[in-house]
């Protein structure tokens, strides 16, 4: 027993690293050339993220003022929510949309370029904030991509 413990002493960093660090969570599609792409679901996926924030916002509005240890847990909890879903699409936007549908090639590249930034500033305003219309500026930065992402027509 003793014996295979101390093979387990050269895994204790990988081990303590794994358990203490966070787990990163992006949805953002992987950076292989799989071509398997749902780029209109994944601007639903950003609306979804902003709805969230907005909801935050509105919900961090009705707690403003209240002491009680119940009303302070649900504004730290909606305060956490809303920053992690205003990363998502930050992270979304940088992870998949720059790196792998935004192509120097395209004839409106400065437009586009410029449109997805639009969504990354929305969002981090929507982080630091909590006020309503940043969420909403942020609802509004995203409908400005789908003119890029039109939902797929499918024919059978």
């Amino acid at each position: 027993m003793m014996i295979q413990l101390f093979k387990l002493i050269p895994l204790l960093p990988v081990l303590c690293t794994t358990l203490i660090l966070p787990a990163q969570h992006l949805r953002a599609h992987c950076q292989m050339p799989c071509g398997i792409y749902d780029d209109h679901a994944r601007v639903r996926m950003l609306l979804e993220d902003a709805s969230t924030v907005k909801k935050a916002t509105v919900l961090l509005s009705e707690l403003a003022g209240k002491h009680d240890p119940q009303s302070l847990q649900q504004t730290v909890r909606w305060i956490s929510n809303k920053e992690s879903h205003a990363q998502n699409i930050i992270a979304s936007i940088s992870d998949y949309f720059l790196t792998q549908r935004v192509q120097p090639s395209q004839d409106d590249y400065t437009e586009r370029l410029a449109t997805h930034h639009a969504v990354i500033r929305a969002a981090m305003h929507a982080k630091q904030s909590a006020d309503g219309t940043d969420a909403d500026a942020l609802i509004e930065s995203i409908q400005a991509l789908k003119v890029y992402y039109p939902e797929p027509t499918h024919t059978h």
